[in-house]
């Protein structure tokens, strides 16, 4: 019996969240094996055989799977899923794992389990249901079981200390009925919102893009922070999609969140309170979002944040 964790990597490195996945993975008590699949993605491969508690990296590499559409990154985790002594298939809960984990559990013939949160046993798990409001534990009956990790629910792996080989295994053929177009993403400075340790969020409160940047971008600038975003902000077109932070957004569990003028809808909740520590700026001292803070300050946040800016002035974070 073994765990097989699909990579989640931009082509040159390994993603935090994959740490998590394995994180998760090694509560099985078995071996992990990863599984790499891109093109020439050999350093990805590498990174991969040093996270600790791996075992093996399969490396699959071909020209089908340079831009990793879900039809043929799932062809080529059920190609190795023709091995039986593969009994559970790992990834996290990420766009990519959410896109791919679907098509693997319908063309295995099971059910999915989705975005768990705690390793019970090899085949019972927990996972939130209502928003986080009530945890649900799930027992599969399926001989082989797909999952996806809620990865801030599991501290990440070390990514440096294991030795595992890496084996290149055949790279499938593209399916023919889906095609790579184009990408367009957005270049930052700033981390990653999902893996970020500081993260700054705005709410609908801010009133507009250009305070987001006014306000909210000084501060997360001091911090090293990444920028987030309430639904209802996004919604309003005061900040990207991509920064959403919530239940139809991204879940994060950075070391400190900031929110700022985000009054704590359930979604928005759903999607930040297991972060370790929470801050709360809002004028309302009814607002929701107090009740899972760890501090909070009632007031305006246009003069509240500069000074939290002046009072940052010198201070290594």
């Amino acid at each position: 019996m073994s765990i097989l964790v699909i990579a989640d990597h931009d082509g040159v490195g390994i993603k935090s969240v994959t740490l998590s996945a394995v994180a998760a993975a090694a509560n099985f008590n078995v071996e992990v094996h990863v599984l790499v699949v891109g093109f020439n993605a050999g350093t990805v491969a590498a990174s991969a055989a040093k996270i600790a508690g791996v075992s093996k990296v399969l490396h699959a590499d071909g020209d089908s799977l340079s831009h990793g559409l879900a039809e043929n990154v799932a062809s080529q985790v059920l190609a190795v899923a023709a091995d039986p002594a593969y009994t559970h298939f790992v990834f996290p809960a990420t766009a990519n794992g959410k896109n791919v984990a679907p098509r693997v559990a319908a063309k295995l013939d099971v059910a999915q389990v989705s975005e768990i949160i705690r390793v019970v046993s090899d085949d019972t798990f927990e996972r939130p249901i209502y928003a986080g409001n009530a945890i649900a534990t799930v027992q599969s009956a399926d001989a082989r079981k797909v999952i996806t990790v809620r990865t801030s629910a599991f501290d990440p792996v070390p990514a440096h200390g294991g030795s595992a080989t890496v084996e290149l295994i055949e790279a499938v053929a593209g399916d023919g009925r889906t095609q790579f177009v184009k990408e367009e993403s957005t270049k930052s400075d700033r981390p990653e919102l999902a893996s970020a340790k500081i993260i700054v969020s705005g709410g609908r409160a801010l009133g507009g893009s250009d305070k987001f940047n006014e306000v909210l971008a000084p501060l997360a600038d001091k911090l090293g922070a990444a920028l987030g975003a309430s639904r209802a902000a996004v919604d309003a077109g005061y900040a990207p999609n991509d920064w959403q932070v919530g239940q139809t957004g991204k879940i994060v569990a950075p070391q400190l969140y900031i929110a700022v003028g985000i009054s704590g809808a359930i979604q928005h909740l759903a999607g930040m309170k297991d972060s370790k520590v929470i801050v709360a700026i809002n004028k309302d001292p009814e607002a929701p979002i107090f009740s899972v803070a760890d501090y909070g300050l009632i007031g305006d946040l246009f003069a509240i944040v500069p000074e939290l800016v002046d009072a940052l002035d010198g201070v290594t974070v």
